[in-house]
């Protein structure tokens, strides 16, 4: 077997209207597809998919991501700020790990998200 990449990654949510336009309106990010059958779409984050899906439409129950989804940012704290500016609720202070910063949120659903940035070299 040869993965070759990930096409998406799923976000279950319980509201998708209101999932879907924060997603759109608050990260900006875009809409690429409604799937109209089912209560799902697709965003794009510029290089991976979030399948942002009704987990019940889907024969799931709904659980939250509970670990991030790490979404690459050039400056972390202009984003941050952007993003309070737009109601968007951090949980906690800008982490720096000696090599990135990382700010923790969620989204409407309770999806933990962060916005990251990698300042240092992979050795």
């Amino acid at each position: 077997m040869i993965v070759e990449r990930t096409d998406f990654v799923s976000v279950p949510v319980t509201d998708l209207e209101r999932s879907t336009a924060w997603y759109r309106d608050t990260l900006g990010l875009e809409q690429s597809v409604d799937y109209g059958k089912i209560p799902g779409g697709e965003v794009e984050t510029g290089n991976l998919t979030l399948q942002v899906v009704d987990a019940a439409a889907i024969g799931r129950e709904f659980e939250p991501n509970t670990h991030p989804i790490a979404l690459h940012v050039e400056d972390v704290e202009a984003t941050r700020a952007e993003l309070e500016s737009k109601g968007v609720k951090f949980l906690a202070d800008t982490l720096d790990s000696g090599v990135c910063h990382m700010a923790f949120f969620a989204d409407p659903a309770g999806n933990n998200l962060m916005i990251h940035n990698r300042y240092a070299p992979r050795d």
